[in-house]
């Protein structure tokens, strides 16, 4: 038998978010794909994130009433509709004309937060006037003092509900892939270009109406005057990563930031711990959506032991790899308490702008829902390791 995901535009028409996946490669170029969902160097921690939930099997209770089940939790004192965040992820303006605030407002339409990365192609004081919805901001802690304390500041005076600091870039990771797009630095191979011209849609949308590839808005006005072009800019980012930074900035960051306090990239029980101790609201279990360090455990198979550790103290959220309603299930079963998701509300963003990814969340809700009916389960707080049992994948 031969299967076909659907080939026409209407993104209502979609069904799983590997469906939606389908449309946005037909929409945008390799390169803008490669960008969107590559890895680091031989990309098998990209592997292990989506393995990882094949080995978590559920054990379903049954002759169960879940007719009010529901998706609710309390996220820092606030209700949510479901246990989703938009994760924060960087120029997302090459996927779809002001994709920071298409996200931004799609997450709000739902009632959910959305996080906005430092390298977003949205200015930190600009977000708050396009959305009313929940906001965060990530924050790289660059090697400018400067530049950081701008960051800082802005993300503050614009009301932003959370800080999630991202602990695990201080090296610039090496994605092979996205390399080979480009001859060199922002300028594609001649194959590549011509394979850009083939998307009229996305041409039209990028290249004409927002009128080429967007800047890095946060961070381009500290760059040395020959590179604030797009061009160039991309060839000064890595530079902004820099080893030094330790435990210590986290800590200053906790005197500095008034408001919640979120510590990104945590993999091991020791690092949890050492956050709750500084004072950290909330952590986020990932490893960077398999972005930076290859051959790195995947979150879901730390997040048990990380929550056993430190769950009663801070705020779990986990990423990297959630693709199902049934994988987001499984995290929480397993000791999370909300879930980021960053390529599958992207693959909505790439397929259809604000609908495409406000249709994504619809369809990880739905499955959420549908998911804790057939395992015999009201809410996600019924949810624990009873749920599910582990078993060896080959």
């Amino acid at each position: 038998m031969t299967r076909k995901y659907y080939s026409g535009w209407d993104i209502k028409k979609t069904i799983s978010i590997q469906e939606l996946r389908q449309l946005a490669i037909r929409r945008i170029p390799e390169f803008a794909l490669e960008f969107l969902e590559g890895g680091a160097e031989d990309e098998l921690t990209l592997e292990w994130n989506r393995d990882v939930f094949r080995s978590k099997r559920f054990i379903p209770r049954t002759l169960v009433d879940t007719s009010l089940r529901h998706t609710r939790i309390r996220l820092f004192d606030q209700e949510a509709p479901s246990p989703l965040i938009i994760a924060p992820t960087g120029h997302n303006g090459i996927l779809w004309n002001g994709g920071d605030v298409a996200l931004a407002r799609a997450a709000a339409s739902r009632g959910i937060p959305f996080t906005l990365s430092t390298l977003s192609n949205t200015k930190i004081e600009v977000l708050p006037e396009k959305s009313n919805g929940r906001l965060w901001f990530q924050l790289y802690y660059f090697g400018d003092p400067k530049l950081t304390a701008d960051l800082i500041e802005k993300a503050d005076r614009s009301g932003y509900e959370a800080l999630v600091f991202t602990t695990d870039a201080n090296v610039y990771g090496l994605r092979e892939w996205d390399r080979r797009h480009f001859r060199a630095p922002a300028q594609l191979t001649i194959r590549s270009t011509f394979e850009a011209l083939q998307h009229p849609r996305w041409m039209l949308d990028i290249m004409i109406r927002g009128g080429g590839i967007p800047r890095l808005e946060n961070v381009v006005d500290f760059f040395p005057p020959d590179a604030r072009n797009t061009r160039a800019a991309v060839t000064h980012v890595p530079k902004l990563f820099v080893p030094t930074i330790t435990w210590e900035h986290l800590a200053e960051l906790r005197q500095r930031w008034p408001r919640k306090l979120i510590a990104k990239g945590i993999l091991c029980v020791e690092d949890a711990v050492r956050a709750a101790d500084i004072g950290c609201d909330a952590i986020v279990i990932s490893n960077h959506g398999a972005r930076h360090l290859d051959s790195s455990v995947s979150s879901l198979e730390v997040l048990p032991a990380i929550s056993a550790a430190v769950g009663n103290r801070v705020t779990i959220i986990v990423d990297s790899g959630f693709r199902r309603g049934s994988d987001i299930v499984k995290a929480i079963a397993l000791g999370a308490d909300a879930v980021m998701v960053g390529r599958a509300t992207l693959y909505g963003l790439a397929a259809g702008g604000e609908e495409g990814v406000a249709h994504a969340l619809d369809l990880l809700n739905e499955e959420i829902h549908r998911v804790l009916g057939q395992i015999g389960r009201v809410s996600l707080t019924d949810l624990d390791s009873q749920c599910i049992q582990e078993f060896a994948t080959t």
